[in-house]
């Protein structure tokens, strides 16, 4: 049995700041204390990505000062949040040297879990994934046939019919491909919509769940409407809560994948719509 943990969308920021009215410090605190009360006994934890809001320097410290307590040794990877030079300041020798960027493979449990980076400075919240990651997932994959794999990333990989559609992972159709040359690929976890869901896309399993910032209630395009082209100024009708802070504990066997979307913070009040003005 393998049991680990995927946290994501922490959007640290410098201290005395707050994002979107809410202090993502406190909440990572609040994360940490719940999984070393609650799943103390994983073997890691996964970050997945947007670790800091704007990418900022000290706010990467105060992630590195944050997360020091974690009983479960860490896996930190990017999203579109981030800006990758500043945070390997912080965290040097964390990039991998095939791909550049946060990709890690960890064997532990029976199972082969690969941690994705997939943010890119040149996009606006979308994600992608280099030729030289997906040519480094392939060879991963391709070198461990008969041992179950897990894949983690921020993006998620498969369009929802909301409004965030506009910023998933711009060419998952080319991840879809390497996975399903493959059969062994069990799971894909994501965070970045700040919602949960799962389904298939071309065969491949996947599920997001909420994670650490503020949540969006999943409400289809048929409802919302899509977001506007020209975006200045526009506050979207779909409603952002103060929570659930959420997290991913991931449960592997040999028979299959569980993942359990737990709540570490109980909190559904509407925010304001002004915090969250386009553009």
């Amino acid at each position: 049995m393998l049991k680990f943990v995927v946290l994501a969308d922490i959007h640290l920021v410098p201290e005395g700041k707050l994002s979107h009215g809410l202090d993502t410090y406190n909440r990572l605190e609040q994360a940490v204390a719940y999984v070393n009360e609650v799943h103390g006994d994983a073997e890691f934890v996964v970050f997945a990505g947007d670790l800091a809001d704007h990418g900022e320097p000290e706010a990467y410290a105060r992630f590195k000062n944050a997360v020091a307590p974690l009983t479960p040794r860490t896996v930190l990877t990017l999203g579109n949040h981030d800006h990758r030079p500043t945070f390997l300041k912080q965290f040097p020798g964390m990039d991998n040297p095939d791909t550049g960027c946060l990709d890690h493979v960890i064997d532990a449990g029976g199972y082969r879990t690969i941690v994705l980076d997939s943010s890119d400075p040149d996009l606006r919240g979308t994600g992608r994934l280099s030729q030289a990651q997906r040519d480094w997932l392939d060879g991963r994959l391709a070198e461990a046939p008969d041992r179950p794999v897990v894949i983690v990333l921020h993006h998620n990989i498969a369009p929802f019919s909301v409004q965030t559609d506009i910023i998933i992972l711009e060419n998952n159709a080319a991840l879809a491909d390497v996975i399903l040359g493959h059969v062994n690929v069990r799971q894909v976890i994501s965070g970045h919509i700040h919602m949960t869901t799962s389904g298939s896309y071309k065969g491949v399993p996947y599920c997001t769940f909420a994670g650490a910032h503020y949540g969006i209630d999943p409400m289809l395009i048929d409802r919302s409407g899509p977001v506007p082209d020209n975006t200045e100024g526009f506050v979207s009708p779909v409603p952002r809560r103060e929570g659930p802070g959420q997290l991913a504990v991931v449960l592997c066997d040999t028979d299959g994948v569980v993942v359990h979307m737990e709540n570490f913070l109980d909190r559904h009040l509407v925010l304001a719509p002004d915090l969250f003005v386009w553009g």
